[in-house]
């Protein structure tokens, strides 16, 4: 019998939402030759995969298999088809196969194919703002904050074995900030560093203690807390996210489940669930051979741990966190994610675990991007920085995106050095390299960049913002942030292709709509230092025309110098880190913006709820409008 084969091909990953449909096709002998085909899958049945896999991990039993299911493919056009809806988060698994007329199996060659389908509103506009909650106070607006006289005060108080701990920045502070964060700035997305509380005398580090040093993953720091006798600091917690969520925002907060702080009422009630060496002493975590002194090791060896941190995680959604930045992630072993998404998944289908994996292999990332039940991970590309290096990086990490889940660019995040100590022109470079080259929107930056603040975050300190600085981003992030709010090229399913040779110092991106009316060339010249030229072939531009349509720099500046050569080729030539996004129209022509995630969360709506009342082999296939 001839070879058969499978579309989607087998072995491959897909992302789609919820919302979508995805089209099986088998070809292999038809029905006149006696044949019929299946596709044995589990899509379509979330809720037993997630008991299965909940169940296994305490009864120590393999996954039963109960959530597999075969359906029948249709014969159509020379070969067998099946167009099933997507209504549930999670990652699923298919394989078609043909039945001979004997009753015998006939599988194509290759792995199952999986399909990770994420929530229907993350689809565009993931711009994320990252904030250290301590920082929102009095120090907000200093450059530095620094004072020798008061520092030589403390140090002598230090000495004498005193514990001294300046004021915090409050939950409240924060709060009066929304209107920059979600209004000026356009962020979609609050990212909070850790709100748990913090190491006060026992095995402190700094000043203040480093929230990655977490006494109790369930508690708000009393620091963060405005006493009003009024409210618990919970309490607090929940105003913040109810004010996040009366402006369209959402809030995801950073947990720390790969270790604890000293002295946490974890390790004294728990301490077989910590790592211990040879002589029995309890082991501090680390990465790029530095060793985190002020921090000890979980032990993810017992299926009781993860179930006391799959309650952490629903009891913060409780309080109306919508997702997790899951902090050293790639150090917990994949069956303890597996079990703790799908317990979150039981009662919040919708949470979004963006796994922080940096430090971690890559094979480990793409492993728990799918298997592993998280959906987000950091992308590498804000420690790239030359031609070559940026496009090696976003070739990997762009396909990435479309297969296992969103690779977010952080500009800057708070364990690096700020971007403008090298002033503004890399400043602005930087973040509009990571908001252009992002799929579905996928950009975040740490509080103060847009103030182009220049001392670094220290999670141990309490530093200055700049906030306020005359000299800032707030016009260009604006800008960036509407952009991929509002622009076809930037939603979910949008063509990204890299026109640029791999080592040419400038980075030059085709970005084409999923609807096909729209296309943005967008160009950024790595290069800080020199004007830089980069030639494309005419039918870089849009469907149809020529580069040289394409006269509309939708960030609002000059379109760079063109040069047309006699065979039909496009010299564009770049200022030293200057960054185009060019276009033949000024406003979308397809649909763009809240119209788009409006008519989405529509389709997703009435998908769901069909899938719900017929059998999804009965679907209908149709475009989603």
């Amino acid at each position: 019998m001839e070879k058969l084969w499978m579309t989607p091909p087998t072995g491959e990953r897909l992302l789609r939402f919820v919302g979508d449909t995805v089209r099986f096709t088998l070809h292999a002998p038809g029905p006149d030759a006696g044949f019929q085909a299946r596709l044995r899958t589990n899509l379509g049945r979330a809720a037993l995969l997630r008991e299965e896999i909940i169940l296994s991990k305490f009864k120590k039993l393999p996954l039963a298999g109960a959530s597999w299911r075969d359906l029948p493919l249709h014969w159509s056009d020379g070969a067998w088809t099946l167009t099933l809806p997507l209504a549930e988060v999670g990652f699923f698994q298919a394989k078609a196969y043909a039945i001979d007329p004997r009753g015998f199996q006939h599988w194509p060659d290759g792995p199952d194919l999986g399909v990770s389908i994420h929530p229907d509103a993350y689809r565009t506009a993931n711009t994320i703002y990252c904030a250290f909650p301590r920082m929102f106070g009095v120090t907000r607006t200093l450059v530095t904050t620094h004072h020798e006289p008061r520092d030589a005060q403390l140090r002598a108080l230090d000495k004498q074995g005193y514990t001294v701990i300046p004021p915090s920045g409050k939950l409240r502070d924060l709060i009066q900030q929304f209107p920059h964060i979600f209004d000026t700035l356009g962020c979609r997305i609050l990212h909070l560093l850790p709100v748990n509380p913090t190491p006060t005398t026992f095995a402190k580090f700094g000043r203040f203690g480093s929230p990655y040093a977490c006494q109790d993953l369930l508690l708000v720091d009393p620091a963060l807390v405005e006493f009003d006798q009024r409210t618990t600091g919970v309490d607090q917690f929940c105003e913040l996210t109810t004010a996040a969520h009366q402006r369209g925002g959402r809030v995801f907060l950073d947990l720390v489940i790969n270790h604890t702080g000293w002295g946490a009422p974890l390790q004294e009630l728990h301490p077989e669930w910590y790592l211990r060496d040879a002589k029995r002493n309890f082991v501090s975590p680390g990465a790029w051979s530095v060793v985190w002194e002020d921090l000890v090791e979980l032990e993810h060896t017992h299926a009781e741990l993860w179930e006391h941190l799959a309650e952490v995680f629903l009891t913060w959604c409780r309080r109306g966190v919508d997702g997790f930045r899951c902090d050293a992630g790639y150090k917990v072993p994949l069956p303890a994610w597996q079990y703790i998404t799908a317990r979150v998944r039981q009662e919040f289908p919708n949470a979004v675990f963006l796994l922080e994996g940096l430090g971690g292999a890559w094979e480990t990332t793409e492993q728990l991007l799918n298997d592993g039940g998280l959906q987000w991970a950091y992308s590498e590309l804000f420690q790239n920085y030359t031609g070559t290096q940026v496009a090696g990086y976003l070739d990997y990490a762009l396909r990435q995106s479309t297969r296992l889940g969103v690779y977010i660019h952080y500009s800057e995040t708070h364990d690096n050095l700020r971007l403008a100590e090298r002033g503004r022109a890399w400043s602005l470079l930087r973040n509009r390299l990571c908001a252009l080259t992002s799929v579905s929107g996928g950009f975040g930056f740490t509080g103060g960049v847009e103030w182009l603040a220049t001392e670094r975050v220290n999670v141990h300190s309490c530093r200055g913002l700049s906030w306020g600085s005359t000299d800032n981003l707030l016009a260009e992030l604006g800008t960036l942030n509407r952009l991929l709010a509002e622009h076809p090229c930037f939603f979910d399913g949008a063509k990204l292709t890299r026109l640029s040779a791999p080592d040419s110092p400038v980075f030059a991106l085709r970005r084409d709509s999923a609807e096909g009316k729209d296309s943005v060339l967008v160009l950024v010249n790595t290069d800080t230092e020199h004007t830089q030229s980069v030639t494309l072939d005419a039918s870089a531009g849009a469907p149809n025309s020529s580069s040289a349509k394409l006269t509309t720099d939708l960030l609002g500046g000059a379109s760079p110098k063109l040069r047309e050569s006699p065979g039909g080729h496009l010299t564009f030539s770049l200022e030293p880190a200057a960054c185009h996004c060019l276009s033949a129209h000024a406003q979308p022509q397809g649909l763009s913006g809240d119209a788009y995630r409006r008519a989405r969360a529509q389709a997703a709506w009435a998908t769901t709820a069909m899938a719900h009342v017929m059998p999804s082999e009965a679907m209908p296939h149709c475009d989603w409008r």
